[in-house]
């Protein structure tokens, strides 16, 4: 039953409210407690008697008093919950909670996840299963207890693309055919195939959507007209006039990001773009790495920049300034013609030009350097310049690469050049041969009309063939390449202008330029331009708008980086080809932002929800407080409260006023649970963090389990069975030794957390942080998880760390170890950095190194896979192969027993007491 926002577990219990009017009238009639005082003069009127007796009323306040006491006492009990949930409402069977998790979802997740928990609470109470669906990273829906769904909560993070149709449609055919109801989380923008899945969503069970009220705003990908950057801004619905501030962001001379710029920009009353223009110096304008709307922290925000946004500069040196008249045979007008549009040009002598940094150098028919000039133009080339030469007359003529091949030239030359008619004579002009899947021309068309009359041969090589990027229908090399330093330089082995070939002449020359990064074009370029090529991801971008590291992630074909959907293989980000680099955004240059239309029969609220509050505690304090004040009512009017009994009745009072109270008071903070506590204290126990990723957690479980057996068998330290760890409610100082897998989606703890960790490394624990890489990176940041890492350990009081020193004390706590693998080997495994002043003493093999224990170890072994055992003791990860494999198993086991040994008993093995016996077990 419910009246208005309360509700009553017990509504039958309210009936005893209908008593109220008789208990007045019997306590009307019950006098007070007379007042006795002694009186000398009484003894006059014993005997006497008084046929009327006349009782005085109880006053009007203290029977209100004692009625509220009681209707307290009686509505408490029958349950009062403040916003209660209809059942109807909520249902009571299992409970399926969808959320688009796209990047529009990241403007307000923390809300949502608060609701969310929320709901899987009130699930739990009610002793519903449910299921979380993520459609950017569709799954077939499974449905759990809730409260396993509230430990994995903080692991689901938005995505930074959106779910496409197909990915709707598979996740409709992927429904189980029970009943159930759906929570679904939306991000408030319409996209094809959601009708579908809701439909078969209603076909199960009542559909509830929640909705946040806060706006969706898009960036368009930045485009450059007339010199100036031209920025658009979405928005999905026409409201009224709102303004935001779009922050042009980039690195300073120093390396450190920075707000290069603002720009003030208007939607107009009931208009869903708009756009504006920046204009920045060149050299500013080359510094921006990305745009973003200030305040508004998701992918579709933000807009990477890319060599579009950068106008190359490009040094154009010939052998002679022609004249106007002359232009037509001009290797220069050609190049300039080709150039114009998407480079700034720099003409001039070389040795002027160099120190300007250009991005290219092209060479048009000049052969001879002088060797300031060949010096200057290699150590420019060698920091990343890319040479491009062209050949003509006087490069065929010279003698430059003929015996040995030319610091600056890609390939040695044959002398004299062939052409047509000449003495290595061609029958007829010949035409260009389909480029190769190697080239960075691949996947251009060759037109039929480009035809070679003439051209520079080059030297038959062993090398030759991979140096060579295009060539003509007869096989010989067209354009070579070789790579000088970080740069490169190419030669085409015709002229620049229409002498030797009608290559300069076509819309191909252009394209070539550009394939090769001599120029970069506005203009986006097209699927089919890209079509054959390769490129690898350099940076992605969050769905909270941060730009990461892309590390190792494989590369995508160049068709697909253009219009393909994005998703978990095609993420947004920044995409290098060659020296090229484009920009994958959330929003295409034709997107729209399109607000969802609900159908009417659905329920649509938004992201706050009340939760349940029981009133009855609350009820019952209150009625303790009341009888509480009768009593001291009642006391007053009997005249009891004087001297020692007035005090020992108030104190009375008020205490049993506070106990009723201090249930309902602040929360204090929930202790540890005993029965864990004990547990934890009574043996020493090995524990692992929890990252939310089931089999990481297990493999860890696992991991500790064989490892406190293997200490069992070999030393005299007997673990109980390990224990896993939540940073956010366990207590930590009853663990002597923390392992801590790495994943890269694992939640970043709160600061609490941090408070208790921070406090255990400073009170002798220890953390081994393992992030499982050593396969395919070394320590640091060129993997998710060494990224991971930096970013978990980064509030953390780490000391400085070192690489394990041949002399630490980890080396020989319990085994004498060199090496330290787990199911991969690797040699970077780091601990707190050795004081300057531990010097090696003459005579002794290690310093002496009574410091206490290093509090973190790092490495990316996977110390736990190679431990870890199953129910029977037996290996659960297979290392290696054959005996190599199972040495390699026995020397992680080796490291683990000199890991907790250290953790233990610290370095007491440095005392100089245990040299003889190390000497003698060194064999020196």
């Amino acid at each position: 039953m419910t009246l208005g926002p309360i509700g009553f577990a017990a509504p039958w219990l309210l009936l005893a409210l209908a008593a109220l009017p008789i208990l007045w009238l019997l306590l009307r009639a019950v006098p007070p407690a007379p007042i006795r005082r002694r009186f000398p003069g009484v003894a006059l009127l014993l005997g006497l008697t008084d046929d009327e007796a006349v009782s005085d009323r109880t006053p009007w306040w203290l029977l209100l008093l004692r009625m509220l006491a009681v209707a307290a006492v009686i509505i408490g009990l029958a349950g009062p919950i403040l916003n209660p949930q209809d059942e109807a409402e909520t249902g009571n069977g299992p409970l399926l909670i969808v959320l688009d998790g796209s990047w529009a979802s990241a403007r307000d997740w923390d809300q949502r996840a608060d609701l969310i928990d929320g709901m899987l609470a009130e699930a739990g109470r009610q002793g519903r299963t449910a299921a979380l669906l993520r459609l950017t990273t569709p799954e077939a829906p499974v449905f759990r207890p809730a409260d396993t769904w509230r430990s994995r909560l903080p692991g689901f993070f938005p995505r930074a693309w959106e779910p496409d149709q197909a990915s709707l449609q598979s996740i409709a055919a992927s429904l189980p055919d029970s009943d159930f109801d759906t929570y679904w989380m939306s991000d408030g923008l319409d996209r094809a195939g959601r009708s579908a899945l809701l439909n078969a969503l209603e076909d199960r069970g009542t559909v509830t959507i929640y909705e946040s009220a806060r706006p969706v705003l898009g960036l368009r990908p930045v485009v450059i007209e007339d010199g100036a950057l031209q920025i658009t801004a979405l928005r999905p619905l026409p409201l009224s006039e709102q303004e935001i501030t779009v922050q042009a962001m980039g690195r300073d001379p120093s390396g450190t990001m920075r707000v290069l710029a603002n720009l003030a920009m208007t939607f107009a009353d009931g208009e869903t773009e708009a756009s504006a223009g920046l204009s920045l110096p060149a050299e500013l304008r080359a510094r921006v790495t990305h745009l973003t709307i200030a305040g508004m922290r998701t992918a579709g925000a933000t807009t990477l920049s890319d060599d579009s946004l950068r106008r190359r500069e490009v040094a154009l040196i010939g052998t002679r300034q022609e004249g106007e008249t002359l232009d037509l045979l001009s290797p220069m007008h050609y190049l300039r013609k080709a150039l114009e549009p998407s480079v700034d040009l720099l003409q001039g002598p070389l040795m002027d030009v160099l120190p300007a940094n250009p991005d290219v150098v092209v060479l048009a028919d000049v052969a001879t350097l002088s060797a300031a000039e060949e010096g200057a133009l290699t150590e420019w080339a060698e920091e990343g310049g890319l040479l491009l030469r062209f050949a003509g007359p006087r490069l065929a003529a010279s003698d430059v690469s003929r015996d040995l091949e030319d610091p600056l030239m890609p390939v040695r030359l044959r002398a004299g050049g062939r052409n047509v008619g000449g003495a290595m004579s061609w029958g007829e002009p010949k035409t260009l041969a389909a480029f190769d899947a190697t080239s960075p021309f691949n996947g251009l068309d060759v037109p039929d009309d480009v035809t070679i009359s003439s051209q520079v041969m080059a030297q038959p090589d062993p090398s030759l063939a991979d140096r060579v990027i295009a060539r003509l229908s007869d096989g010989t090399p067209l354009v070579t390449r070789k790579e000088i330093g970080q740069g490169q330089t190419v030669l085409f082995h015709v002229t620049a202008n229409a002498e030797w070939s009608t290559l300069p002449l076509s819309g191909l020359f252009v394209q070539m330029l550009e394939r090769l990064s001599v120029s970069s074009a506005a203009d986006r370029p097209e699927a089919a331009d890209l079509e054959g090529t390769t490129w690898q991801p350099v940076q992605l971008l969050t769905a909270t708008g941060r730009i990461e590291p892309a590390g190792t992630l494989p590369g995508v074909p160049g068709e697909a980086l253009i219009d393909a959907p994005l998703g978990a293989d095609l993420q947004p980000g920044l995409y290098q080809g060659g020296d090229r680099t484009l920009a994958r955004n959330v929003l295409q240059s034709d997107a729209e932002l399109v607000a969802t239309q609900w159908p009417s029969r659905l329920r649509v609220e938004g992201m706050t929800r009340a939760e349940e509050q029981p009133l009855g505690g609350w009820l019952l304090a209150l009625a303790l407080i009341l009888l509480s004040a009768d009593i001291i009512a009642t006391l007053a009017l009997s005249g009891r409260l004087t001297g020692s009994r007035a005090t020992a009745a108030l104190a009375a009072a008020l205490m049993a006023g506070a106990l009723a109270a201090a249930p309902q008071g602040a929360r204090a903070q929930e202790d540890e649970d005993p029965a864990r506590a004990l547990q934890a204290t009574s043996e020493v126990v090995l524990a692992h963090v929890v990252t939310g990723n089931p089999q990481v957690d297990e493999l860890a479980q696992a991991g500790l389990l064989g490892l406190g057996q293997i200490l069992n068998f070999r030393t005299s330290v007997e673990p109980a069975a390990p224990m896993s760890v939540n940073l956010e409610t366990d207590e930590l100082a009853f663990y002597p030794f923390l392992y801590w897998p790495i994943t890269p989606d694992q939640p970043i703890p709160s600061d609490a957390a941090y408070q208790k960790l921070n406090r255990y490394l400073r009170s002798g624990g220890m953390i081994l942080f393992d992030t499982r890489d050593a396969d395919v990176a070394g320590f640091g940041a060129s993997s998710p998880n060494g990224r991971k890492l930096q970013t978990l350990a980064a509030p953390l009081d780490i000391p400085a760390l070192e690489p394990v020193p041949e002399d630490h004390v980890l080396t020989r706590t319990f085994y004498l170890l060199r090496d330290f693998p787990g199911r991969h080997l690797g040699r970077d495994v780091w601990v707190e950095a050795a004081p300057p002043d531990a010097e090696l003493i003459e005579g002794m093999p290690f310093r002496n190194l009574n410091d206490g224990v290093t509090p973190v170890v790092i490495g990316g072994n996977d110390w736990a896979a190679a431990w870890a055992v199953d129910d029977l003791g037996g290996p659960l990860v297979p290392i290696g192969r054959g005996y190599a494999g199972e040495r390699q198993r026995e020397i992680a086991y080796r490291f683990g027993v000199n890991l907790i040994m250290h953790v233990l008993t610290g370095n007491y093995k440095s005392d100089q007491v245990h040299v003889p016996a190390l000497l003698d077990r060194l064999g020196q």
